[in-house]
């Protein structure tokens, strides 16, 4: 199977857009690595682990954090990438209004009613996740921290179950290597 000419100038873009964006972040690993490397970890699990062809969802991955963490609104967002892929995106944005434990139960209450779309999206988020805090988890977090995350994401993930067997399941199997 081949990506069109159009599908793949599109990734290419939201590839650009969001590591413009998250040029100057890091991640909160020991290492400090650039942070472009997580939304790149979201596109990588759904392509080449979840066997996701769908251009939007592939995006929306690479743009995921973009409203949520950078100065990016969704009017740009749309504008560059069109409604589907904003839309995508803003139903995985947390509301940054909200204080951490509202925004964190918000995820959990909104994620039965998100598309099919972001949930494939939010499935890969928390995976990547649970790896790196597995793998290379902050300094600064304690093993607890650590555990309540790794309970937190599978709260998130019971909410959208039947969407994707095969990423649940890699979900799953990453929650094993809880701390």
């Amino acid at each position: 199977m081949s990506i069109s000419e159009s599908d793949l100038k599109l990734l290419l873009k939201a590839l650009a857009f969001s590591a413009h964006k998250h040029k100057d972040q890091r991640r909160k690993d020991v290492e400090s690595s650039p942070y472009i490397n997580h939304p790149i970890s979201l596109a990588s699990i759904l392509c080449n682990e979840g066997h996701i062809t769908d251009i939007d969802v592939i995006c929306a991955a690479l743009l995921h954090d973009t409203v949520e963490d950078t100065d990016t609104t969704a009017e740009v967002l749309e504008q560059e990438f069109g409604a589907v892929i904003g839309n995508i995106v803003m139903e995985v944005t947390d509301d940054k209004t909200l204080d951490k434990l509202a925004r964190k139960q918000g995820q959990i209450d909104h994620a039965a009613h998100i598309s099919d779309q972001a949930k494939l999206v939010k499935l890969a988020d928390k995976i990547s996740n649970l790896r790196d805090l597995a793998g290379n988890p902050p300094s600064d977090w304690s093993v607890e921290q650590r555990q309540e995350y790794f309970d937190w994401a599978q709260a998130v993930i019971d909410q959208l179950r039947g969407v994707h067997g095969p990423l649940e399941d890699l979900f799953d199997s990453e929650y094993v290597n809880r701390p």
